[in-house]
């Protein structure tokens, strides 16, 4: 399966991490919004508006930092070292966790979410996978 995973040109995958973080940064900025509802997010588990406000702010922060962290190596390959694929890694768990969490959660999550998670875990699993030069 990795073999599949490392057909994947670098940059389609940069790319697809960067719209990744983009479109998940563009979700929770909605929510925050009010344009998507706080109760079809998080499970459904929020019990108000103040409730999810922290959350959504906290995958701001992740997706900005996991979305730097895109545009800094993607134009880096040649300085593909053990810490970048870390820091791959970290995100391919963090984000696994997250489409499995998904998979239990609103129709909208299932629907929507999922789709944009697996995204990114496609993305971050082929710089993960990455060659060192």
């Amino acid at each position: 399966m990795l073999e599949k995973i490392r057909l994947i040109k670098w940059k389609t995958a940069v790319n697809m991490g960067i719209w990744f973080y983009k479109l998940t940064l563009l979700l929770h900025v909605l929510i925050l919004c009010g344009v998507i509802p706080f109760t079809i997010v998080n499970g459904g588990r929020s019990q108000d508006f103040e409730a999810q406000v922290p959350i959504s702010i906290l995958n701001i922060i992740i997706s900005l930092i996991g979305g730097v962290f895109t545009l800094v190596i993607g134009g880096n390959l040649i300085k593909h070292k053990r810490g970048i694929t870390v820091v791959c890694w970290f995100f391919v768990a963090l984000w696994s966790f997250g489409f499995a969490q998904q998979l239990f959660g609103t129709t909208f999550e299932r629907l929507f979410c999922s789709i944009l998670l697996l995204l990114g875990i496609i993305a971050n699993l082929r710089m993960a996978i990455e060659k060192k030069q």
